[in-house]
């Protein structure tokens, strides 16, 4: 079983120092796969004139904006990083960089295509507007008064999701990679579940102290909590490769008894998440798709298995 993390201290708008370098705010956004909220975050030094960088600016809120200005007042915001596209991330970081004196934004290229098979099943929409001003590729250096910030290029739940790292605190802020309070929706065509395994592995093997999502609160226990995370994705496409075996046929079929636990909501997202193991099952040769890989493709174990 995942050990969530889902019970912490906050009030919208906020600013609360949650580590020596670390400032939270969180947007009053919240929802079924936003948890309570976008947590933005403020890293450096809090006296005046301290210069700091900030990540994952949220969505377009007045409310969240005034709350993120008042936090950062009489400090230099010198960076915008924003780990990935979706709409409860980037959409703030233009005005807010703007209001704060022009401050550069920083992320990974947005994606040049429809990212979900279906997006009305999603509350995650692209910003299609976002340009960042600095392309980050991944291993970018990011520093400022007193601290020290690493890209870290983590596709999965997007092509472009980059997380970063704080190295003075051993510390990695996850976006919506890795999250305390659920697991993470992956969803073709722009989300890849090979990719995703792949960069957890990666997360893992830095043996980070500290992991703080986008949403919820701080994982602390940071190598039970990933080795189980990754167990239950394991453990996932096992439970799909058997609801083949015993006759399914489609997603459609599969969810409600993968997924009985789970709010019914979070259904459509879940399809897309069993429809991306499906895709690295067949990328392995492990299953076939007619007519091809999609929602409502009819789907078999490869003959031999």
């Amino acid at each position: 079983m995942i050990p969530y993390v889902r019970q912490f201290d906050f009030a919208y708008g906020r600013r609360d120092q949650v580590s020596p370098l670390i400032q939270r705010v969180i947007a009053d956004n919240p929802g079924p796969f936003t948890f309570t909220g976008t947590g933005t975050y403020i890293i450096g030094r809090d006296r005046p004139g301290a210069g700091v960088a900030v990540v994952d600016p949220g969505p377009l809120d007045d409310a969240h904006l005034d709350a993120l200005l008042r936090a950062v007042a009489g400090r230099a915001v010198n960076h915008v990083l924003v780990t990935h596209t979706h709409r409860d991330h980037a959409p703030l970081a233009r005005p807010f960089a703007e209001a704060v004196g022009g401050a550069p934004i920083l992320a990974m290229q947005p994606p040049a295509r429809t990212v979900h098979a279906s997006n009305n099943s999603l509350d995650e929409d692209e910003d299609e507007g976002f340009r960042p001003d600095i392309v980050l590729t991944g291993g970018e250096r990011i520093e400022g008064d007193g601290w020290t910030l690493e890209a870290m290029a983590t596709p999965g739940h997007a092509s472009n999701h980059m997380a970063f790292v704080l190295r003075e605190e051993n510390a990695l802020f996850s976006g919506d990679h890795i999250m305390g309070w659920s697991t993470t929706v992956v969803a073709p065509p722009d989300g890849d579940m090979a990719a995703y395994m792949q960069s957890l592995d990666a997360v893992l093997a830095r043996g980070f102290s500290t992991i703080w999502p986008t949403h919820g609160p701080a994982i602390t226990q940071v190598a039970p909590f990933l080795k189980a995370y990754r167990a239950h994705r394991l453990e996932r496409e096992a439970q799909i490769m058997a609801r083949l075996a015993s006759g399914d046929r489609t997603i459609a079929q599969m969810v409600p008894v993968l997924y009985a636990a789970v709010d019914a909501r979070l259904w459509p997202a879940a399809s897309l998440s069993v429809l991306s193991h499906l895709i690295k099952l067949m990328k392995e040769r492990r299953v076939q798709a007619e007519p091809e890989a999609q929602l409502n493709a009819d789907w078999r174990l490869t003959e031999g298995l």
